[in-house]
């Protein structure tokens, strides 16, 4: 078991490694076709598939552990660049939206959504922060590859409110990818609340590609990486949500249902990108809170901070209670039809969520 305990590497050179991922060579009989490269230098697990990149596992960032980058089958990349890559032509905005993400905008009072670089001092005392502990296991194979870690969430006292650990399942063929994240969260010495705010939890932060067209001004990224001045721009902008109840686009924020879609053309490439919500979840169906500028969530814990006429939701664990989510990402190189959805939805529900 591996354990890290501080910060050894600046998002700027985590990007440049991000950058430079090389496959293993593959083709041999019984080669894995799911490889996890540790690269614990670099503070970073590499996932490769059939000899191609898929995504990493960043543990050197100062806030939270995410998933950065996620590409499809194809090799288009599916999630946004800024704050760690920034690409031309993409929002500087929201420099908490990183890659994939796990977290909440009210644990006993703190902030753990919302904490980035950009974080004013004043509010540096009601934040909180996921501190990455140990990579546990890393397995490859034909059909899957897992990666186990550890973290703890903590609060700027020091002290930690939720003790995690989390399995992924990576996997994938001709024209998909999934990951499935089983992730198990232990009360530490006190309860641990957990407020009703929209502002959560289960996340990607998608690319230009795959925002839907707006006519609101952003601020974009420019050709040397710094934001420029807001303008509305929608040039290769082609997304679309589709919710399990038939609502698409806007009108499917702060909507609850079993999954959700987020469907484009990246790089000329057809793309879609589904959440998937498993039965056995605290709050399932969750609520969605996907943005047409490219935040795309499962919340389930938020209620009034989507619907003004509930009544405001609170969940409360105690100390030494276990709470478990399972939820898979399907990123598939063709546009699903509801349909579709449907049955991969039930795959998941019905199979065993590993």
């Amino acid at each position: 078991m591996r354990h890290t305990t501080k910060w050894l590497i600046g998002p700027c050179a985590l990007a440049a490694m991000v950058a430079g991922i090389t496959a293993p060579v593959t083709g041999r009989t019984g080669d894995p076709r799911v490889s996890l490269v540790d690269r614990p230098a670099e503070h970073r697990v590499d996932v490769i598939i059939d000899g191609k990149p898929f995504t990493s596992y960043l543990y050197g960032l100062p806030f939270k552990p995410v998933l950065f980058p996620i590409r499809s089958a194809a090799g288009a990349v599916i999630t946004r660049g800024y704050p760690l890559e920034p690409r031309a032509g993409e929002r500087a905005d929201h420099p908490h939206h990183v890659g994939h993400w796990f977290n909440y905008g009210d644990v006993n009072g703190f902030d753990f959504w919302g904490h980035s670089e950009e974080t004013p001092p004043t509010s540096k005392p009601n934040m909180g922060t996921i501190v990455h502990k140990a990579v546990v296991r890393i397995a490859g194979g034909r059909d899957r590859g897992e990666l186990t870690v550890r973290a703890d969430w903590q609060i700027p006292d020091g002290s930690t409110l939720l003790q995690e650990e989390t399995r992924f399942t990576f996997s994938g063929g001709p024209g998909r990818r999934m990951i499935d994240r089983v992730t198990i969260w232990t009360a530490t010495a006190r309860p641990v609340t957990f407020g009703d705010t929209k502002e959560g939890a289960f996340a990607i932060r998608v690319a230009r590609a795959l925002e839907q067209p707006s006519t609101e001004k952003a601020v974009i990224v420019g050709p040397d990486g710094t934001k420029g001045a807001p303008r509305q721009d929608n040039t290769g902008v082609t997304g679309n949500y589709l919710g399990s109840d038939g609502r698409t686009g806007d009108d499917v924020w702060g909507t609850s249902g079993p999954w959700m879609s987020l469907a484009g053309v990246v790089d000329g490439k057809p793309v879609t990108v589904a959440i998937f919500d498993h039965p056995s979840n605290h709050g399932y169906p969750n609520y969605w809170h996907a943005r047409g500028y490219g935040l795309f969530a499962a919340n389930p814990f938020g209620r009034k901070g989507y619907d003004p006429k509930q009544d405001a939701a609170s969940f409360t664990m105690k100390p030494g209670e276990v709470i478990t989510f399972r939820h898979r990402i399907l990123v598939s190189d063709r546009h699903l039809t509801a349909g579709d959805l449907k049955q991969e939805h039930a795959a998941f529900a019905g199979g065993s969520a590993r």
